[in-house]
């Protein structure tokens, strides 16, 4: 109000009409204009960090992620830094719930939700999205350790077939360093109860697990998955090619996925570090 009417009035009689000091009038001044450096590099570290993530991450992924580097911020300072700055994140809200139907007989729901695994290899979840790339869908399929959260395979094709998931199996398989007595669970789809897929299933020692039929909620960290890469990476406008969308997204799945994008499940840690610190303490024991 002074600073509207410093033009028409002394500044002496405006501060005695509000009450003001006239030091402390001309130190509000001073500090309206005083560039607080500090903050400037926080907000433009924040920038930086927001643009790595394509525009994915909320305040406090953002947060975890500056902790990690050493630096002492609270989520809700960061948040007003990301005002700030007019970044919002652009996760999706979350669906509706819908009603629970059976199970497939010969392959039972063996998961029953319980996501919380103790230790990595024993239990994966796969499952298959599409994705547009130059004049058509392409489809993927992902092969997720529970535990830790981490990505262990995954294989993309033009045709939505059994071999599709067989080939992300295949690559896990061997990534893992052959792994037996593994339960693997997924939907039930038409491409895990293949007799090919099935066979994969026994030739590697492997319990199968299904989802009740029309319940994502039984795979939801398989979905979580794909609502993660479609809503952080993937561009709107989906690829333009085939060989674009292979490379991209093996780096979003194999890279940051894995190694840099922190997750609440492992207490703000990516898959790869929670699995390391796990071998850890288990090397301790």
């Amino acid at each position: 109000m002074i600073d509207q009417l410093s033009e028409q009035e002394e500044t002496n009689l405006l501060c005695q009409t509000f009450g003001v000091s006239r030091s402390g009038y001309y130190a509000y001044r001073q500090a309206a204009t005083r560039i607080d450096r500090e903050r400037l590099r926080l907000r433009i570290w924040c920038k930086e960090l927001f643009r790595d993530s394509r525009g994915s991450a909320g305040s406090r992924t953002l947060t975890d992620l500056l902790r990690g580097e050493g630096e002492q911020i609270g989520r809700y300072k960061f948040r007003r830094l990301m005002a700030e700055a007019e970044l919002v994140s652009k996760q999706p809200q979350p669906k509706p719930h819908r009603a629970e139907q059976g199970e497939r007989p010969n392959i039972p729901n063996r998961l029953k939700r319980e996501f919380d695994v103790p230790q990595p290899d024993c239990v994966w979840c796969g499952d298959i999205t599409y994705i547009w790339a130059g004049k058509g869908w392409i489809y993927l399929a992902v092969v997720l350790d529970l535990c830790p959260r981490r990505i262990v395979g995954w294989h993309l094709l033009k045709s939505m077939d059994a071999g599709l998931v067989v080939a992300a199996l295949d690559k896990a398989y061997q990534l893992r360093g052959r792994p037996r007595n593994i339960i693997f669970h997924s939907d039930q789809g038409s491409q895990y109860a293949s007799v090919i897929f099935q066979q994969r299933m026994w030739h590697y020692k492997m319990k199968q697990s299904m989802s009740r039929r029309g319940n994502c909620w039984d795979n939801a960290p398989m979905e979580r998955v794909f609502r993660s890469l479609k809503s952080e990476w993937v561009p709107k406008g989906g690829y333009q090619s085939f060989i674009d969308a292979r490379k991209d997204i093996g780096s979003y799945l194999m890279g940051y996925y894995n190694y840099v994008r922190l997750h609440q499940w492992n207490h703000g840690q990516s898959p790869v570090t929670a699995e390391e610190n796990l071998k850890s303490v288990s090397d301790i024991c």
